[in-house]
């Protein structure tokens, strides 16, 4: 699943351990979801989702 997280990231000036903290993982976690490798929980995508103030489909898209 590809994903929109390290724009909206970058937009807000945050680094991986910013959004981590943010998010309550790991940075690696959010690395790793950013390269794709490995796909939020459902709750997990709709924290990202109110914390960046878009749908999840906006952030999160099928190939």
């Amino acid at each position: 699943m590809k994903n929109r997280l390290k724009v909206l990231r970058a937009e807000r000036d945050w680094t991986q351990a910013d959004l981590a903290e943010h998010l309550d993982v790991s940075r690696q976690t959010v690395n790793a979801i950013e390269k794709g490798k490995f796909d939020p929980s459902l709750p997990l995508a709709f924290k990202i989702s109110k914390l960046f103030g878009q749908p999840i489909e906006e952030i999160f898209f099928n190939e």
